[in-house]
């Protein structure tokens, strides 16, 4: 079934993000029979395939709000529906659902300095788009065992790279982040993406192109002022 769910993927840029055999305490919705889920396998993305294949997707040209969530809506509720399972997505709240409690349970990440799941190959180049809930108890390989990339990092180049300092001990500053976007200053995050996301040096390879990071930058910023995104 995994393999089978990974190229059925393929053509939409994502990939398989893992899966464990929920409990109580993991918060995942019973399915619309009522019964308790089985299984849950999470799928996400990592670099840019997966913006390559939302771009020339209809809702990435039609102008109406929320474009990846949908497409992303549409590709995983047709995949679920021909495997038997049921789709569930992180944009769909409030309240929303714990999807990095899911990641921690299925591939083992942990935090970074910034506050975004790290992945000792993706780096911080990477997102969990979905997850297909099953009714079967699935077989499925142990989470892999790999440490954290920062605990090793001692320079911490992500916390210095924020040009207005925005990623403290106390959390992220919000505010200061936002009022800089809104400068000349701001220029090369707004369409580049985050310096201090880019200044991390694991999965180089997975950087987000331009046009990518800048569609990602501009979702945040409408998220945060209640924009469209």
């Amino acid at each position: 079934m995994l393999q089978r769910i990974a190229e059925a993927l393929g053509p939409l840029g994502l990939i398989l993000r893992g899966g464990f055999h929920p409990c109580p305490e993991d918060a995942v919705p019973a399915l619309r029979d009522g019964r308790a889920a089985g299984t849950l396998v999470l799928v996400g993305n990592a670099g840019p395939a997966m913006w390559r294949a939302f771009h020339a997707a209809p809702e990435a040209a039609d102008g109406k709000a929320h474009p990846l969530d949908r497409w992303i809506a549409r590709g995983l509720g047709t995949l679920a529906q021909a495997l038997g399972a049921e789709a569930r997505f992180p944009f769909e709240g409030p309240p929303y659902l714990p999807f990095q409690r899911w990641a921690a349970r299925a591939e083992g990440l942990s935090a970074s300095p910034l506050g975004i799941l790290i992945h000792p190959r993706f780096g911080l180049w990477h997102a969990y788009r979905g997850a297909l809930a099953f009714r079967a108890v699935l077989p499925l390989p142990a989470p892999p065992e790999a440490p954290c990339p920062c605990d090793d990092c001692a320079e911490r180049p992500c916390l210095q790279g924020c040009p207005v300092g925005a990623f403290t001990a106390d959390g992220y500053a919000v505010p200061a982040c936002l009022d800089h976007l809104d400068r000349a200053e701001g220029e090369d995050c707004r369409r580049q993406g985050c310096l201090a996301r880019r200044a991390c040096p694991v999965g180089r390879a997975y950087l987000y192109e331009s046009q990518q990071a800048a569609f990602h930058m501009a979702a945040f910023v409408g998220s945060r002022r209640g924009g469209s995104g």
